[in-house]
């Protein structure tokens, strides 16, 4: 008897064109994961009869739905479809300062300032908290493709940085044309043109040959996992319309293989609290809810739609308790700003993604106590950014995310 095991299940998935039907067999991409777990889920009932034989009579199962986990270990690229719907916005290309131009980069580090002779950072579309790269300069070529992490935008050609792997930049002024660019692509929650994205997924367990495809597949939650040791974690939580087919072939042909990009470690990166980097952090989570809600129809067993509610964006976490700054926050409900820049490695164009929360309130302050440091633990929660937008250094928005193999 051949029972299977989880080394040789597969687990494929594509975006649909309509929610709940079937996406086409051609073009699907495997998942990376630490673990998946998508099932068919039904509603039951039980007759209430009152019978003078004491038992109950009947049972029957009702709606059909689907359920289902991801967890994975965050890396670049790799879960972009999945955050670009839990925040019902798709990645698009990061902004560029357009044809070269003189440029001067002032400073003495950690924090340096890049100033530019014409143009615009915030016409062009500049925001606090994206990563970019000097991809031209002929000014010094050790800077050249180097990850910049944008703390300020002081004025229309003026913007601060900090070197996302710690390393020195030259100082003085360019010689000839420079280009910077916004590295990768973008998504946010965005104030109006919201995307609803679904997708099909399909389990496959070779080693049995069975197939279990599920429909109408949304990201419903979304929490990435900070540790102060240890590798970034991700996990997404779905809802979807049902478990479409079943069969003994792999129903996604030739999908696209899982990626290979590296992992992130908390240790490096960098975070930003209201533009400065703090090092007194022992763990971060973030959450994305989107409060989706199925909607049950007389005359169908499956769900006839999922209703979208509000993107709740919140989280928490632990610091050691050295000053009074993250205390009051708390205490004076003082409005902050929150920057996590992850990458693969100190290389200088490491790949990364970066999380923007421009607007958190603090809601809790507790502190544990004992022989060692003292941890303080911290809730928050995240809130529309509305003096963000066009022409100015903060999107409008609750969080963005950047992502430079999206």
């Amino acid at each position: 008897m051949a029972f299977t095991v989880g080394i040789n299940k597969q687990v494929f998935y594509k975006q649909e064109t309509t929610w709940g039907t079937l996406a086409g067999t051609g073009s699907g991409k495997t998942l990376r994961r630490v673990t998946a777990s998508f099932n068919l889920a039904k509603e039951s009932y039980e007759s209430g009869e009152i019978r003078t034989d004491y038992q109950v009579a009947d049972f029957r199962h009702g709606v059909r739905s689907m359920e289902g986990s991801l967890s994975g270990e965050l890396s670049p690229g790799t879960y972009a479809d999945f955050m670009g719907a839990a925040v019902a916005r798709d990645f698009t290309a990061g902004v560029t300062s357009g044809a070269g131009q003189v440029m001067t980069t002032s400073g003495t580090g950690p924090t340096y300032t890049l100033t530019r002779a014409s143009g615009s950072w915030l016409t062009d579309g500049f925001k606090v908290g994206d990563v970019i790269r000097q991809t031209v300069s002929a000014f010094n070529a050790g800077d050249v493709n180097k990850n910049f992490v944008v703390t300020d935008i002081t004025s229309a050609t003026a913007l601060t940085f900090i070197v996302l792997n710690g390393s020195t930049v030259t100082i003085g002024a360019s010689a000839a044309t420079c280009v910077v660019t916004v590295v990768g692509k973008k998504t946010f929650a965005p104030t109006s043109g919201h995307v609803d994205r679904s997708y099909t997924i399909e389990e496959f367990y070779s080693d049995i040959a069975q197939s279990e495809v599920y429909t109408g597949c949304k990201v419903n939650t979304m929490s990435l996992a900070l540790p102060a040791t240890g590798l970034v974690t991700c996990d997404f939580g779905f809802m979807g319309k049902d478990l479409n087919t079943v069969g003994t072939a792999q129903y996604f042909v030739a999908p696209a293989a899982q990626g290979t990009s590296g992992v992130f470690a908390s240790v490096n990166g960098v975070l930003l609290v209201n533009g400065v980097a703090v090092a007194l952090l022992t763990g971060l989570n973030v959450n994305v809810n989107r409060n989706m809600q199925g909607a049950s129809v007389v005359g169908s067993n499956s769900l006839a739609e999922l209703f979208e509610g509000r993107i709740v964006v919140e989280g928490d976490f632990s610091a050691y308790f050295e000053n009074a700054t993250i205390r009051d926050l708390f205490k004076d409900e003082v409005e902050a700003s929150l920057i996590v820049v992850l990458s693969t490695s100190n290389d200088k164009a490491a790949d990364f993604i970066s999380v923007v929360l421009p607007r958190i309130k603090v809601n809790t302050n507790t502190r544990d106590d004992g022989e060692q440091g003292i941890v303080a633990q911290h809730s928050f929660k995240a809130l529309l950014n509305g003096t963000g937008g066009t022409g100015v250094k903060t999107e409008k928005t609750t969080i963005s995310i950047q992502d430079s193999l999206a």
